[in-house]
């Protein structure tokens, strides 16, 4: 029952983003820019944590 819950929802989920992509393509570009911005900066955040960590973790 949980693995036909899941295929439905991944059908819903990528039903919901085809229709964002082709009733608004300029919106839909901006949600992956978006998307990719954040992971971006969170990409940024974890290499500035190891850096510190490497230079002693000192402020």
């Amino acid at each position: 029952m949980a693995v036909n819950s899941k295929k439905a929802a991944v059908y819903v989920v990528v039903v919901f983003v085809l229709y964002v992509i082709i009733t608004d393509p300029a919106k839909a570009a901006d949600y992956v820019q978006i998307g990719f911005e954040g992971i971006s900066d969170a990409a940024k955040a974890i290499g500035d944590f190891f850096t510190w960590l490497a230079d002693g973790a000192q402020n």
